[in-house]
C-alpha cells in the first residue's frame, strides 16, 4: 500500500496496491502490519461501521470526546462521496482547517482520519456504501457534530442548494461554540 500525508500531516490517503485481471480484482482491505509500517501508525480497530445513502445525502461533521475519542480508517466500496476532516485540536496549529478528498469504489482508497478531527462526506453518485472501522466504540454521551456549512471553516462542498441532512446534523453548532479537544 502508498500512504500519502495530506495538506494536514495526521490525515492519510491510502491507496492499496490492486491485483486484477478479466476476473475481477483482490486487494488486502486492511492489513495491520502494512497499515503501521505505511503509516507509522498503531491503531487497534474495535468497530466497523456501513451507511448507505443517496445522492446529495451529507453526514457530519461528526466525532466523539474522550473518553470514547475515535480515530476513522474510512473507504467507499459502492459509489462516490467527497469526504472532509475538519482539525478540533485548539492547541493544533490547523486548529479549525479542513481536508477534502473523493473517495469512491472505483480508486479504493482510504483515509486515516485520527481522533481531535471531525468527520462528514457528501454523496456524489446515484448511491454510494461507505464503511468505516472505528478505535472506539459508539459512544452517544461523546458524540458531538459541528455544524457542515460553518463559514469560520469555508469547506468548498461540490455541490450546488442544500444537502439532505438528518435531524441531528441539521442541529450542528459552529466549531466557535462547540466542545473540542484540548
Amino acid at each position: 500500500m502508498e500512504a500519502r500525508r495530506l495538506a494536514i500531516p495526521e490525515l492519510i490517503l491510502i491507496t492499496p496496491k490492486v491485483f486484477g485481471d478479466d476476473r475481477g480484482f483482490f486487494f488486502e482491505s486492511y492489513n495491520a502490519r502494512a497499515f503501521e509500517a505505511a503509516t507509522g501508525v498503531k491503531a487497534a480497530f474495535v468497530q466497523e461501521n456501513h451507511s448507505r445513502s443517496v445522492r446529495g445525502v451529507l453526514r457530519g461533521l461528526h466525532y466523539q470526546l474522550p473518553p470514547h475519542a475515535q480515530g476513522k480508517l474510512v473507504r467507499v466500496v459502492q459509489g462516490e462521496v467527497f469526504d472532509v476532516a475538519v482539525d478540533i485540536r485548539r492547541s493544533s496549529p490547523t486548529f479549525g482547517r479542513w481536508v477534502g478528498a473523493v473517495l469512491s469504489a472505483r480508486d479504493k482508497q482510504q483515509l486515516w482520519i485520527p481522533a481531535g478531527f471531525a468527520h462528514a462526506f457528501v454523496t456524489l453518485s446515484e448511491t454510494a456504501e461507505f464503511l468505516y472501522k472505528t478505535t472506539d466504540v459508539y459512544a452517544p454521551e461523546c458524540e458531538r457534530c459541528i455544524a457542515w456549512d460553518d463559514a469560520d471553516i469555508g469547506i468548498e462542498w461540490p455541490f450546488e442548494g442544500e444537502p439532505l441532512l438528518s435531524g441531528k446534523d441539521r442541529e450542528g453548532l459552529p466549531l466557535a461554540q462547540a466542545e473540542v479537544f484540548a
